[in-house]
């Protein structure tokens, strides 16, 4: 029996990047799929390739009316929903907090932070009727630390994690968890937008800055995102887990890593200044 057997999972901007290879991921594991995005060329070719087990409906997450209507298509054209992963995403303000206006401000909360709010709230809707199901978030490493993203980017994702917590909380009781991924830096259409638009460029720039030496790819995240969804993480929820290759664990190991095995029971005990 395949993972994913009668498996009914809501992938909002499903048709690119990270929520593409989710997609595709569930689909071989033997799950169905709603692919809910706003390109809806790239969703329907999709389904095309994927099958009977693939739907695609046209999803504006800043729209609570299309999130809603996303989650009941894919029970009716698949059965009760059991996993709803909250993907979409966009860079959205950049610049200076000084120069941020307060309408890209909004924008970008929008998709990056009220939409996840949105899909956790009508999902767990959904789930309720069965007492089960699992949720998955897509939060950022930018949401773990300061520095590694726009600075509306950094508060949203920071929001998810946050929410995460919240949400579990709650939503235990009925049987349904609640986790996040924080992606590093990794090879999407987005992160090649930043700079030339091609992806082999965006994987060496990832792979050279990498504590690991090689790029982060959308099935690297897949991965996370499916064991998340599945009766493997069954005991955990409330969770956010970090996909960087030890990016956020520091860029350089501290002076203690380099000295001899000893107690610091002081600033002079290793000579070593406070």
């Amino acid at each position: 029996m395949s993972k994913f057997e009668n498996q009914c999972v809501v992938v909002t901007g499903g048709a690119s990047g990270i929520g593409e290879a989710t997609v595709r991921a569930i689909i071989n594991e033997g799950g169905s799929v709603l692919i809910a995005d706003l390109q809806e060329e790239r969703g329907q070719a999709l389904v095309s390739e994927l099958g009977s087990r693939a739907a695609f409906h046209f999803t504006d997450v800043t729209r609570e009316d299309d999130i809603v209507g996303a989650i009941v298509l894919a029970q009716n054209e698949f059965g009760p929903l059991t996993g709803m992963v909250n993907n979409a995403g966009v860079v959205g303000a950049i610049g200076s907090i000084m120069d941020t206006s307060a309408e890209a401000f909004d924008h970008t909360m929008a998709i990056l932070s009220r939409a996840v709010f949105l899909g956790i709230k009508h999902a767990a809707k959904a789930m309720q009727p069965q007492g089960r199901g699992a949720i998955v978030s897509l939060a950022s490493t930018a949401g773990v630390v300061g520095g590694l993203g726009p600075h509306v980017y950094t508060m949203a994702k920071h929001g998810v994690v946050g929410l995460t917590k919240s949400a579990a909380c709650e939503l235990a009781r009925i049987g349904i968890r609640v986790n996040a991924v924080a992606p590093g830096g990794t090879v999407t259409p987005m992160t090649s937008a930043l700079g030339d638009n091609n992806p082999e460029t965006t994987a060496q720039f990832i792979a050279d800055s990498s504590p690991l030496g090689f790029a982060c790819m959308p099935q690297d995240i897949a991965n996370a995102i499916l064991f998340l969804l599945s009766e493997d993480a069954r005991y955990m929820t409330g969770h956010t887990m970090v996909i960087d290759a030890g990016e956020t664990t520091g860029a350089a190991p501290p002076p203690f890593f380099s000295v001899d095995a000893d107690i610091l029971l002081h600033a002079g005990n290793r000579g070593l200044d406070q």
